[in-house]
């Protein structure tokens, strides 16, 4: 942790500050009584400037939007709330929202049946869907430096690199209205994210172990069965290895494309 800044501790807090139990007109809650580590105390002009994006018509309308899609997913009879629909209908109520018209599916290809059937319902909701695979391409792995030792199958396999820049191209030169991400490894997102020029959202996250839902290791996080998680010891030395990587700073490839 930089010893220098502060971070934000909202993991820690209950919300009672940014998001009370109060009625429209109540006051409410002092900042100054909120944690130290608050956000709204720490970086009150971050906030505050932040706010001001949604001055811009079209982040304000869609923002708009994004929270009456919110609502509609719950049922409040005045006192409790009941859930309605699952995120992928969210998904495709939102997509009619914003009147877009087609959807793009970045899938990774350990999910393509998954990936067939989420193209299917998103076709049966009147929507043009424009799909790709991670593996597009067939690049080898050697050609980003993997050595045969470091391939999942070994030296003597051929095995073709997870492409997710490839994947954001492809979908920003079909001009869909809307990317969609299912399953795409760690890392491969993060590249994804980077290149993609059109709006995004997630529909599903990978989890090998435990079918693709990351948040059960954290509920069984106070048990044996994953109680490691939260053992420092795992990872002590971990990052010696390894060399902090800018991938948001541009650089100029070489001649060779390096």
């Amino acid at each position: 942790m930089n010893d220098k800044i502060l971070y934000t501790q909202c993991a820690y807090c209950d919300g009672g500050t940014c998001y009370p139990a109060a009625n429209l007109n109540d006051p409410l809650p002092s900042i100054e009584k909120a944690p130290t580590a608050c956000p709204m105390r720490q970086y009150e002009q971050v906030v505050r400037e932040g706010i001001t994006h949604y001055h811009r018509s079209n982040i304000q309308e869609f923002a708009r939007r994004a929270s009456i899609q919110e609502a509609q997913c719950y049922e409040f009879d005045g006192q409790n709330l009941r859930t309605r629909i699952p995120r992928i209908e969210e998904i495709m109520q939102f997509a009619a929202k914003c009147n877009y018209t087609s959807l793009g599916l970045a899938f990774c290809i350990g999910l393509r049946r998954e990936a067939r059937e989420v193209s299917k319902i998103f076709e049966a909701g009147g929507f043009d869907v424009a799909s790709v695979c991670c593996k597009v391409g067939r690049t080898p792995k050697e050609s980003i430096g993997l050595t045969g030792e470091e391939k999942i199958r070994g030296p003597d396999a051929m095995e073709s690199m997870c492409n997710p820049i490839v994947q954001a191209e492809l979908l920003n030169r079909q001009e869909v209205d809307l990317a969609v991400m299912l399953g795409l490894c760690v890392g491969h997102d993060t590249l994804f994210l980077k290149y993609c020029k059109v709006p995004c959202t997630v529909l599903a996250v990978k989890d090998r172990v435990l079918g693709h839902n990351p948040l059960a290791a954290i509920y069984l996080s106070s048990t044996p069965y994953y109680g490691r998680l939260k053992n420092p010891a795992r990872l002590s030395g971990a990052k010696d290895k390894w060399k902090k990587i800018d991938i948001m700073t541009e650089e100029t490839p070489g001649k060779d494309g390096s």
